[in-house]
């Protein structure tokens, strides 16, 4: 079995790919709209202070979220982001 990391957890610059997505029906079907589905990679591009919300994108979409709402969001091949081209 894969290890899997919440969204919550990641530093900027870190990426991974969508193994699945957790929480209310509500949240799911939200982030489902916002392209939030198993096999898209993520990127965080960055944290605010104190338990502020995450900036993050998939493909050409940014999004922020609350860290409790990234939290249901599991990642499976974390690593450092590497920008096309680099």
């Amino acid at each position: 079995m894969t290890q899997r990391t919440p969204l919550s957890q990641l530093a900027p610059g870190q990426q991974g790919v969508i193994a699945a997505v957790d929480g209310p029906e509500g949240l799911r079907q939200r982030l489902a709209a916002l392209g939030f589905r198993a096999g898209r990679a993520v990127v965080v591009l960055r944290r605010a202070s104190l338990r502020g919300p995450l900036h993050v994108r998939l493909g050409t979409t940014d999004v922020a979220l609350r860290p409790a709402e990234a939290g249901g969001v599991s990642l499976r091949a974390v690593a450092p982001f590497a920008p096309r081209g680099a």
